[in-house]
């Protein structure tokens, strides 16, 4: 144990010699430009004079070449001049005093005749010397010089510590000559390690990835058969979806070296560093293989090169992507070396980095389902203290479309909910409040956010949305109400939403209705609508133009879809259709908008009743959940069964 504790402590010891030079260069300065002198104080010639002719002087010093005296006062007449210092304190030893004078000085003559006209007693001694100053016109010759250098070598350091660099002067990671060097991170012993057991979820994609780790392990196995190993495998999924999670559970699990290197560590503003580093990169993986090369958020060196050297052109950064992609080809053909890479943006990729042969896999790594994020909820609640009320299978239907880092952040706020309200463990309305104050922000308790006039409008702008998803078959199931004002919302509806991958026409349509709802909700109580609905008509006219412009859902403009996958027009000012075509689908999209809102209106108007119940239990409850909605509405309308491809119709 003592050995153990001593060895974190020498972890925890970091010795920063960048300041320790600095101060050795203080303190040369310091020595060089310090004398005898430094105590005392300066004093004109005039009062020199007058200080000798009271014979209060007991010593000269002249220093020639420097044009300087200092003087000595006698010991019994030091008094007389206490107020020469800030303290009325003198210094012990002499010098007390030093003037300075002209290259015309005459000292030999002048100190000569006052000393003639003084009586035997208050005579004072003369000495004239001349000091060399070997170290300290060095150093004004070469002072300039080290500084510029001390400022060159400063700035690369914070530019490499920016990158990741480590080693050179000071320990402080700078190189000059390591300029073109790559700095990837090595994972070691000493790592945290992580393995496939601590990553909950991502079934297909812990398959995929598991099969590279056994490449590693048994490359016979698959060579012996005629196959090659993948050379790279690129990771795709959202952010926080645990990309960087599934790479280190790789190093972890396959026991040999991980280099991990960022995208943009190898984008320089200096010409043809991004292609050394590459170049270095592959050079050491090379030495180590078998081995695993993880680059993270590869897009900011590989995003697709320009066809013109346009505005949207960088050399450097393509020079550097050309060379990454003559390196992952230029492997041998089963050199042991896997290149692993992350991007939530592949979209944007080269071309020639996407195909077989660099990144033969893509695995995509997408957004938990029910079961996933159950499984993700128990790993990051083993270090919480849980109430008996907890239900992990309620949390995982409560956040659809949580990514693993979203409900990572979701058990640590609720923890810190549990610990401001004082509780002994955190209980499931800790979490809900959590998830709350992740979804819509923390919650403003003021009394003076809204006039009684614009809860009232609220209330009811909020009843809209819940009745009409309530009462519309394919809408979100809505599970809470609130007018408790969040963040920079005044009310917020929270809803279930089905975890679909494909979207109908109705689906696409209801889900319109329930936004515009609380818009149509205002117009019906106070005759004309408020700014409040913004948000709601974005998505909704998003939602729109979707429908007409990507997946082919208007009549007029028929099947045709504009939709950019590969996002090759990102710079073309032209537009893939005519003027024409524009008009027609803002057309089509004013009708779709027209015809959700006469469809909403009329559910409300047809519920009207039901409509002011719900508005006027918001207003005294401020918030309700789906057993207040299901007290006044009934049951939430669910969908027809769909039997047009049961099992009794299929032909034999």
């Amino acid at each position: 144990m003592a050995d153990k504790k001593n060895n974190r402590q020498k972890k925890s010891i970091t010795i920063n010699f960048s300041w320790f030079y600095l101060l050795l260069i203080l303190g040369i300065g310091y020595m060089l430009f310090s004398n005898r002198s430094s105590s005392a104080e300066k004093i004109e010639w005039q009062e020199v004079e007058e200080m000798i002719k009271k014979g209060d002087v007991k010593e000269v010093v002249y220093v020639r070449n420097d044009f300087k005296g200092e003087i000595e006062v006698r010991p019994d007449r030091l008094g007389n001049y206490l107020y020469h210092y800030r303290n009325n304190e003198a210094p012990r030893h002499a010098p007390h005093f030093y003037f300075l004078v002209s290259d015309k000085f005459d000292p030999e003559s002048t100190f000569a005749e006052l000393n003639s006209g003084l009586p035997s007693g208050d005579k004072f001694k003369l000495v004239i010397r001349s000091e060399e100053h070997v170290w300290s016109d060095l150093l004004q010759w070469t002072l300039p010089f080290i500084l510029m250098i001390v400022f060159w070598v400063w700035m690369f350091r914070g530019m490499n510590r920016g990158m990741g660099g480590g080693g050179g002067i000071g320990g402080g990671g700078f190189n000059p000559f390591n300029t073109g060097k790559a700095t990837p991170r090595e994972a070691g012993k000493d790592d945290e390690k992580v393995t496939f057991k601590d990553v909950a979820g991502l079934y297909g994609a812990k398959e995929e990835v598991m099969e590279i780790v056994d490449f590693l392990k048994n490359p016979k196995k698959y060579t012996a058969l005629g196959g090659k190993i993948p050379k790279g495998a690129l990771l795709v999924g959202p952010p926080g979806t645990g990309k960087t999670l599934l790479a280190k559970a790789v190093a972890g699990e396959a026991n040999v070296p991980f280099f991990s290197i960022s995208g943009s560590d190898f984008v320089e503003m200096f010409v043809g560093v991004g292609a050394s580093r590459v170049r270095d990169l592959f050079r050491q993986a090379k030495e180590k293989a078998p081995c695993i090369v993880f680059i993270d958020e590869i897009d900011a060196v590989g995003r697709a090169r320009a066809k013109n050297g346009g505005f949207s052109s960088n050399d450097e950064r393509e020079n550097t992507l050309n060379q990454l992609l003559t390196e992952m080809d230029g492997f041998g053909t089963n050199s042991g070396v896997i290149v692993l890479a992350a991007t939530n943006r592949s979209d944007i990729l080269d071309k020639a980095l996407m195909r077989a042969g660099r990144f033969d896999r893509q695995i995509h790594v997408e957004l938990p389902e029910v079961k996933e994020r159950e499984e993700i909820f128990l790993v990051h609640l083993r270090g919480v203290k849980l109430g008996d009320d907890f239900n992990v299978s309620f949390m995982a239907k409560h956040t659809p479309g949580f990514s693993g880092a979203d409900i990572a952040n979701v058990c640590n706020e609720a923890a810190l909910t549990a610990a401001r309200r004082g509780h002994s463990a955190v209980m499931n309305e800790d979490f809900l409040e959590a998830v709350d104050r992740i979804i819509g922000g923390i919650e403003r308790k003021s009394n003076t956010i809204m006039t009684p006039a614009e809860k009232r409008t609220t209330a009811y702008h909020e009843a809209g949305h819940a009745l009409v998803g309530w009462l519309l078959p394919y809408a979100d199931p809505v599970f809470k109400v609130s007018i408790i004002p969040r963040g920079s919302a005044l009310g917020l509806t929270w809803n279930l939403p089905e975890e679909r991958k494909n979207w109908s026409r109705s689906i696409m349509l209801d889900r319109m209705s329930m936004l515009i709802g609380g818009r149509v909700a205002e117009e019906i109580l106070n005759g004309e609508p408020s700014t409040g609905a913004l948000n709601d008509l974005e998505r909704m006219t998003g939602m729109a133009y979707a429908m007409v412009q990507y997946y082919g859902m208007s009549d007029k403009v028929g099947t045709l879809s504009f939709y950019d996958s590969t996002g090759s027009r990102g710079y073309n000012l032209v537009k893939p259709y005519s003027e024409k075509t524009a008009e027609l689908m803002d057309q089509e999209v004013k009708k779709i908008v027209q015809e959700v809102h006469d469809r909403t209106k009329k559910i409300i108007s047809d519920n009207k009743d039901a409509f002011m119940k719900l508005g006027a239990l918001l207003l005294e409850k401020e918030v309700i959940f789906a057993e207040d909605i299901e007290r006044i509405l009934g049951p939430k309308v669910k969908p027809a069964e769909d039997d047009r491809f049961s099992e009794t119709e299929v032909d034999e």
